[in-house]
């Protein structure tokens, strides 16, 4: 039914759940799982030689979050006994970077988590999952956090 699966990770426990939810998929339907996890290459505007360095900086804490926040995603999908793929994607829109991602790699499902921000976190922060629910031409299955 699916055959190529893209999972978003962040590194937070719902895109961990998420992955979760991709793993038996992929089990039920023999699917590839790539992780992906989109670095926004510009999240603050500056000027003159300290925004240089602060960019490679960032840009340097940023891949190394990217590529713990996968090797979590691998180790995790390992366990199961499954093989998966694995990129840091470059973009400034995290939504458009998930979205031209799968449409790129031949993806047939997005599977990722929704932290589930309302009021002003959600108007402040916005909406990666509805963002991608709305642009994505593939099914998206959309995990959210647990209630304790």
């Amino acid at each position: 039914m699916f055959n190529h699966i893209l999972v978003p990770i962040d590194g937070s426990e719902t895109s961990m759940l998420a992955v979760s939810k991709a793993s038996g998929l992929a089990l039920a339907f023999g699917s590839r799982i790539t992780l992906i996890h989109v670095i926004d290459n510009y999240p603050f505007i500056g000027v003159g030689a300290d925004y240089a360095l602060g960019q490679n900086e960032y840009l340097a804490a940023a891949t190394a979050s990217a590529n713990t926040a996968l090797a979590r995603g691998v180790a995790a999908l390992a366990a199961e006994g499954l093989h998966s793929d694995q990129r840091v994607i470059d973009g400034h829109v995290v939504h458009e970077g998930i979205v031209d991602t799968a449409k790129a790699l031949g993806c047939d499902l997005i599977v990722m988590g929704s932290h589930g921000r309302t009021g002003i976190e959600k108007l402040l922060l916005g909406s990666v999952t509805q963002r991608v629910l709305q642009e994505a031409p593939m099914p998206v299955l959309v995990v959210k956090e647990l209630e304790v």
